[in-house]
């Protein structure tokens, strides 16, 4: 079983029940799905960058990841529809617990003035989304294959029903928020 795991099921779910009067362990908030996106916009210029994207993503994440396309065509920034313009990797179960518990303690601390990460992104249902500026925090990326430095974001889908429980669920894995 994983470390991060089996701190939710010894620690993080009987602290939450405390916390919010829960009945029953079931009703404890916890983390559905972690979806990773990379948005290519100059894609529609350079297909080479898309595939630069994709082989990223597979890198940090371990799994292949699926090419998003354009809903509908936007003249302005010369976009077609169906035309791929990002990728995007959904993380459940034991890959979704070993990429968090490697974001938190390898990936998030090697960011140079790290003073936390800001605890205003929830969505108001107990959603976090982090947005990152760069791929080469990971250590998975090596800096002289980076094609293009592209930032990320990594949404947290979690079933609390506020962001309060959100935040005190996302914090009992060792997320590092801003004081």
């Amino acid at each position: 079983m994983n470390r991060l795991k089996e701190k939710y099921n010894k620690e993080i779910v009987p602290e939450l029940i405390k916390k919010y009067n829960y009945k029953s362990k079931m009703e404890a908030p916890k983390i559905e799905k972690i979806v990773l996106n990379i948005g290519v916009g100059d894609a529609t210029t350079n297909t080479k960058l898309l595939d630069a994207a994709v082989a990223d993503l597979t890198a940090i994440t371990g799994q292949k990841p699926v090419v998003t396309k354009a809903k509908k065509a936007i003249a302005g920034f010369k976009l077609r529809e169906d035309q791929a313009i990002g990728c995007k990797v959904t993380l459940r179960g034991e890959n979704m617990y070993n990429f968090l518990d490697k974001l938190v303690s390898i990936t998030l601390p090697r960011v140079r003035d790290f003073r936390g990460i800001s605890p205003k992104a929830f969505d108001g249902r107990g959603n976090y989304t982090l947005g990152l500026t760069e791929q080469l925090i990971f250590s998975e990326i090596e800096y002289d294959n980076v094609v293009k430095v592209r930032g990320m974001d990594i949404v947290f889908v979690t079933t609390a029903n506020t962001n309060d429980e959100a935040f005190d669920l996302l914090k009992g894995f060792g997320m590092p928020f801003k004081k």
